[in-house]
């Protein structure tokens, strides 16, 4: 929509948004809806959104958050805003969400998303995973994305929110903390 000239071919995608959406709608009706909302508002050509999980470890543990969007567990993180570096990204979410100070050191995996035992999304997605290394050890109150933060070990990992991590991506991040000379992995 956002380079179509011809008023005929503005007609056509909006078309092919409508039947799209009663695609999608054909089994969920709220699932019609979201959409056609998300097709009417995406600009531009159709590229991955970024997802940025950082990998903050403590004693052999991983810092998790609770999600207060589906109650599992996650590396803090969250979609890339334009003008922010992943690295800063990785910094603000990990205080939002927990209260910590840290500082991004390593770019440690860039996983596509659809390529993972994720559930089926909407966005195609690419996941970048930062290890981050604690500047505080006490942190403030979080803000109202967390519902509980913990560090945990790989034999004890709660319930997580496959949404935005894998059992098997939160596994790979404990062994590059554990073999810091591992190279990024990548798709």
């Amino acid at each position: 929509m956002t380079y179509a000239r011809d008023p005929y071919d503005r007609e056509r995608y909006l078309a092919l948004q409508e039947l799209a959406a009663e695609i999608a709608s054909a089994d969920d009706e709220a699932l019609g809806a979201a959409v056609r909302s998300a097709l009417r508002t995406e600009r531009g050509y159709p590229t991955p959104k970024i997802d940025v999980r950082a990998v903050v470890p403590r004693g052999g543990k991983l810092l998790l958050v609770r999600e207060a969007q589906d109650g599992f567990w996650s590396l803090p993180g969250g979609w890339a805003d334009v003008g922010e570096s992943p690295s800063e990204i990785a910094v603000r979410e990990v205080r939002e969400e927990t209260g910590y100070r840290v500082r991004a050191v390593k770019l440690l995996a860039v996983y596509d998303k659809a390529k993972h035992e994720h559930p089926q999304s909407f966005w195609y997605c690419y996941k970048l995973f930062l290890l981050c290394e604690l500047e505080d050890q006490a942190p403030v109150p979080p803000g109202h994305e967390a519902l509980a933060i913990g560090f945990f070990g790989p034999d004890e990992l709660p319930p997580l929110s496959t949404e935005r991590v894998t059992g098997a991506q939160v596994r790979r991040m404990f062994a590059h903390v554990e073999h810091p000379e591992y190279p990024t992995d990548f798709d």
